[in-house]
């Protein structure tokens, strides 16, 4: 009989397969795909932004809805403590200006090759391509390997399989089949791009950033980074509205952040003498080229008064991108089908972290902190699950 079974390798799995190890149990971990970790390594190529160094209750802001039950496990492994975890595996880290926490070598591959080899000396047996096919009449968990069907007896389990975007990177929500429907809420985008159906004379504006403006959706205002993309709009700015955006709240983009609509009518009114429109708003309101056009392809016909425009443009899109494409997925195994230790109620001795969970945070290191906290949780409670009673 295996002693304790984690299913997935992303950074949930791993985070949970160490702390069962440093218990003191022998644990399997089993990834479905051929290497582990894959969605981190990705995550890594930009600069694997792995927390944000923000005091809790912003950090708690982030987590949305699901602030209430993730709390205890967010003070419990949360931004401090991933700091020292990823010092103690020897890797430097530095925080940016705007709060956000990268290793100094900006790639996530240094940090997981020190946390395997850890996790190897801890004892902790690592099986690729074996994909979780559920339990059979008794319980046994069932895995379809390149050995053929096998089927372990653990005596705990933790389900780490992601959410359901970026399925070549294993995060498919295949998983979602093996868990009765009542205990699920459905997967949604989450960091997700927008459909925007462009004019002809976008195109010579796709792969432009848009810096110094604030979106607008709902109650949720942000301040971040937004591309315009040849499908339509991406980056930061716009994820950390999703949840508004996917409610059906309206969008709308200030131009001009930093000044308030009677500033920018004193600007526009300067004289402008024979300067076409484009370069009176250059001049006045530095306005670059993205968001002239972006203010032609949403304002017109323009108003006499442009300043209420430029301070709520409002955006016309589609939706969402499709699911597959987001960073993220909101939806997963409900909190209230689990334990204070993310046991489910309905199978005692299985627990589930990360991204299965029903949560969704940001970009800016609030996903890779979440996915860590809960996963560190997980093993935790599982390991005293564990303990022999008295």
């Amino acid at each position: 009989m295996t002693g304790a079974l984690v299913i997935g390798a992303g950074p949930a799995g791993l985070m949970a397969a160490q702390e069962l190890a440093l218990a003191g149990h022998a644990v399997t971990l089993a990834e479905a795909k051929p290497s582990v970790a894959r969605k981190f390594l990705m995550a890594g190529k930009s600069g694997l932004n792995l927390t944000h160094d923000a005091p809790m209750d912003k950090v708690l802001a982030a987590f949305g809805a699901a602030a209430p039950a993730l709390r205890p496990m967010l003070d419990a492994f949360g931004p401090d403590q991933i700091r020292h975890w990823a010092e103690d595996l020897g890797q430097p880290l530095f925080t940016g200006s705007t709060g956000r926490v990268f290793p100094v070598a900006m790639k996530a591959s240094p940090l997981l090759r020190a946390w395997l080899s850890r996790l190897d000396g801890l004892g902790v047996r690592i099986v690729t391509r074996w994909r979780w096919q559920g339990w059979d009449a008794a319980g046994a968990v069932l895995f379809d390997t390149p050995d053929g069907r096998q089927s372990l007896s653990p005596q705990v389990t933790i389900l780490a399989c992601g959410g359901a975007s970026w399925a070549r990177l294993g995060s498919d929500g295949a998983w979602a089949g093996h868990v009765p429907a009542p205990l699920l809420a459905p997967f949604e985008p989450a960091n997700m791009g927008l459909c925007v159906d462009w004019s002809a004379p976008m195109a010579r504006h796709f792969g432009s950033p848009l810096k110094g403006i604030a979106l607008h959706a709902g109650d949720r205002i942000s301040r971040g980074e937004i591309v315009i993309s040849a499908t339509g709009l991406e980056g930061g700015g716009l994820y950390a509205l999703s949840a508004a955006l996917r409610a059906g709240a309206a969008l709308t983009l200030d131009l001009a952040p930093d000044l308030s609509e009677e500033q920018l009518r004193q600007r526009l009114s300067r004289p402008r003498g024979k300067a076409s429109l484009s370069n009176h708003l250059r001049k006045t309101l530095k306005l670059d080229p993205a968001k002239q056009a972006l203010l032609m392809e949403f304002g017109r016909p323009l108003p006499a008064d442009l300043a209420p425009r430029l301070k709520a443009l409002p955006i016309r899109h589609s939706g969402p991108r499709p699911m597959d494409e987001a960073i993220s997925t909101a939806g997963g195994i409900r909190f209230e089908a689990l334990d204070a230790g993310l046991m489910l109620l309905s199978r005692p001795g299985t627990f589930a972290a990360g991204e299965m969970l029903d949560w969704e945070a940001p970009t800016g290191g609030y996903l890779l902190t979440g996915c860590l906290a809960t996963g560190h949780w997980a093993g935790r409670a599982a390991a005293a699950w564990l303990r022999p009673p008295g």
